[in-house]
């Protein structure tokens, strides 16, 4: 017997407007160049890592002083890796003092999970 479970898709406003679920209909040029770019920023491991400890950390946001002792890297290597997460829209960040913060942006994550969704899953005994 199978089942199906019912997803919900953000879109509008919630989403960024490029990612349209790949399931859903053939995405443009333009939007595949748009969601690659985000892909290739996540697809490098200290970077991945970084998003990870981001969204697990108290509050949804760290300090690169936060994240340092996870890695046998440099604080300058650290602030790098963010910087592309930053620049690439997936992280929004926020200078306190000598310390920078760094925070997900959901409608950043919302479009990376929208991208893989489809409107039903079916489970099966498999």
């Amino acid at each position: 017997m199978s089942k199906s479970l019912e997803l919900t898709v953000l879109t509008g406003s919630d989403a960024l407007a490029c990612c349209t679920p790949l399931a859903q209909e053939p995405i443009t040029e333009q939007q595949a160049a748009h969601i690659a770019s985000l892909l290739k920023a996540l697809a490098d491991p200290v970077r991945l890592r970084l998003m990870s400890m981001v969204l697990s950390h108290e509050g949804g946001e760290a300090c690169v002083c936060d994240l340092l002792p996870a890695f046998d890297l440099s604080q300058p290597t650290i602030s790098h890796h963010l910087k592309v997460l930053h620049d690439a829209g997936l992280l929004d960040r926020d200078k306190r003092g000598t310390w920078v913060y760094y925070q997900a942006k959901p409608e950043a994550m919302a479009a990376v999970m929208t991208l893989f969704a489809t409107t039903a899953l079916t489970a099966s005994g498999r």
